[in-house]
C-alpha cells in the first residue's frame, strides 16, 4: 500500500501525535522523517499521558514498527531518555520493532552551546528556537561536516572525524562568542556510552521502509513541526532547518516520492504559534487568553505560551495547496464549544488591498490584516460525540465553511485530547 504523510498544517503544535497515536492502530509502520527533539507531539491514550519527541507515535501499537528516518536530527541522550520514560511509564517493549537510521545526523553538545549563543547574541532578533542544537546539526549537514549515527559503530572513524569538528567549533566559541573550548576526548568518551546501548537500534531503515511498502503494508510518514515552519515555504527566517512538508518526507524517510499517494494535513479549529514571526490572526487580548487557557496551549518541548488566534484560512489554503492534501483531520473543536460566535480568517487586508494568497516574505505578512467571516457558534459540548450525526447543527456548519474554504475534505474531528475523543466523517485508510 502507498504511505500516507502525516503534517502539520500551520505553524506547529496542531496535534499531529493524537492522530498518529489513532491511525497506527492501522498502520505496519510509523516512521519519523525530520526534525529532532524540538518537536513535542502529545499522546493521550489508554496507557496514560506522553509528551513525545523523538520516537514516533506509533509506538504505543504494540503491532506497529515504528523507524527515525535518516532526515532526523537524533540526540542519542534524549532518545535514552524516552525509551526509559516509555519503558516505566507504560511498561511498552520496543524490542525488535523500533530503527534508528545509521544515515541520521548527531546532535552533539557543539550544536546546542552554538545555538544558545547565536541566539543569545542576536538579542531583540533572536528566532526563539528551543535551543535543542537543531539548527546547526543541519548547518553541518549541509557544509558535509556532520557526524552520522552509523559512524558511532566505527570508533577510530568517529574520534577522527569528531576532533576536526570540535577544533573548528572551538575557533568560533572562542574567537567570535568568548567562550570556553569543548573537549572533544571528553565528548568522545560520552557517546561511545551512547553507542553501546543504542548498537541495537542502529539500522538502514530505508530498506526496512521501501520493504514494507514492497510488502503492501500501511506505512505512516509522521511530520515534525508544521508547514509554515518549511525551511524553503515557511515564514523565513522564523522557520525550523528541515523541510517539514509532504515533499520532505520522501527523502526523510528514503523512499520514492511515488510511494506517497495520500497527504493528511493536520490543523486545530483555531491556530496557534511559538515563538517570533509574524500571525495575522494573533489575539493578543482576553480572548487570546481564554482560548490558551481553555486548550492548555503550552509548548509540549518549551512550556512556552502559545499565541493564539481565529482559524487562518489563508495560510491554511496555502499548505493545502503546496502539500497537495487529501484530507484535513481538524483537532480541538471542543475548544470552541463555548463561544456564541465564532471567526474564520478568509482573506488579508495588505496596503489597502485585499488578497486571498500568502505572502512570501515576512515583511509583506506583517502589513497584513485578517479579513474575518463571522459564524454563529454551536455553545453545546462536543467532548462525548462520537458520531457524525450527533455534532452540534452550527458545529457541522462550521465544518462545511472551512472545508468550502480550503477546497479539501475533512476526514477526522478531534473533540478531546485522548484517542478515542474523535469523529471520523471519512475514512482515510
Amino acid at each position: 500500500m502507498p504511505a500516507i504523510v502525516v503534517i502539520g498544517g500551520h505553524w506547529g503544535d496542531e496535534g499531529k501525535g493524537k492522530v498518529i497515536d489513532l491511525l497506527s492502530e492501522q498502520a505496519a509502520m510509523v516512521v519519523r522523517y525530520s526534525g529532532g527533539n524540538n518537536a513535542g507531539h502529545t499522546v493521550d491514550n489508554h496507557l496514560g499521558h506522553f509528551a513525545m519527541h523523538l520516537i514516533p507515535c506509533g509506538i504505543f501499537n504494540p503491532r506497529t514498527d515504528c523507524v527515525i528516518g535518516n532526515g532526523v536530527a537524533f540526540d542519542p541522550a534524549f532518545f535514552l531518555k524516552e525509551l526509559t520514560m516509555l519503558g516505566e511509564q507504560a511498561g511498552i517493549d520496543v524490542s525488535g520493532r523500533l530503527f534508528v537510521s545509521d544515515r541520521a545526523h548527531l546532535i552533539m553538545p557543539y550544536h546546542r552551546l552554538l545555538e544558545k549563543l547565536d541566539e543569545e547574541a542576536r538579542g531583540a532578533n533572536s528566532i526563539g528556537t528551543t535551543l535543542n542544537g537543531i539548527g546547526p546539526v543541519y548547518t553541518d549537514k549541509a557544509a558535509r561536516m556532520g557526524l552520522r549515527v552509523g559512524e558511532l559503530l566505527e570508533p577510530d572513524v568517529f574520534r577522527s572525524r569528531l576532533r576536526y569538528a570540535v577544533d573548528q567549533k572551538n575557533l568560533i566559541f572562542t574567537r567570535v562568542y568568548g567562550a570556553d573550548p569543548l573537549s572533544a576526548d571528553a565528548i568522545y568518551d560520552e557517546y561511545m556510552e551512547y553507542a553501546d546501548r543504542i548498537q541495537p537500534f542502529i539500522t538502514e531503515t530505508g530498506r526496512l521502509v521501501r520493504g514494507a511498502l514492497s510488502a503492501n503494508k500501511v506505512v505512516l510518514l509522521e511530520g515534525a513541526q508544521g508547514t509554515l515552519l518549511d525551511l524553503d515555504h515557511g515564514t523565513y527566517p522564523y522557520i525550523t532547518s528541515s523541510t517539514p512538508t509532504a515533499g520532505g518526507a520522501a527523502v526523510g524517510a528514503g523512499i520514492p516520492p511515488t510511494q506517497i499517494t495520500k497527504s493528511l494535513g493536520v490543523f486545530k479549529a483555531y491556530t496557534t504559534r511559538v515563538g517570533a514571526g509574524p500571525f495575522p490572526t494573533e489575539m493578543a487580548d482576553e480572548t487570546g487568553a481564554f482560548i490558551r487557557e481553555r486548550g492548555h496551549e503550552y509548548g509540549t518541548t518549551t512550556g512556552r505560551p502559545r499565541r493564539c488566534g481565529w482559524f487562518d484560512a489563508v495560510s491554511a489554503r496555502y499548505s493545502v495547496e503546496l502539500n497537495g492534501l487529501s484530507a484535513i483531520a481538524l483537532v480541538r473543536l471542543d475548544v470552541l464549544d463555548v463561544f456564541p460566535s465564532v471567526k474564520v480568517c478568509t482573506a488579508y487586508r495588505m496596503d489597502g488591498n485585499v488578497t486571498h494568497d500568502f505572502p512570501s516574505t515576512v515583511a509583506q505578512l506583517e502589513r497584513c490584516e485578517p479579513v474575518y467571516e463571522e459564524l454563529p457558534g454551536w455553545e453545546t459540548p462536543t467532548s462525548q460525540t462520537r458520531k457524525p450525526s450527533d455534532l452540534p447543527p452550527m458545529a457541522k456548519n462550521y465544518l462545511r465553511r472551512l472545508e468550502e474554504v480550503l477546497d479539501c475534505p475533512i476526514s477526522i474531528v478531534g473533540v478531546g485530547p485522548a484517542r478515542e475523543e474523535s469523529v471520523c466523517l471519512r475514512p482515510l485508510l
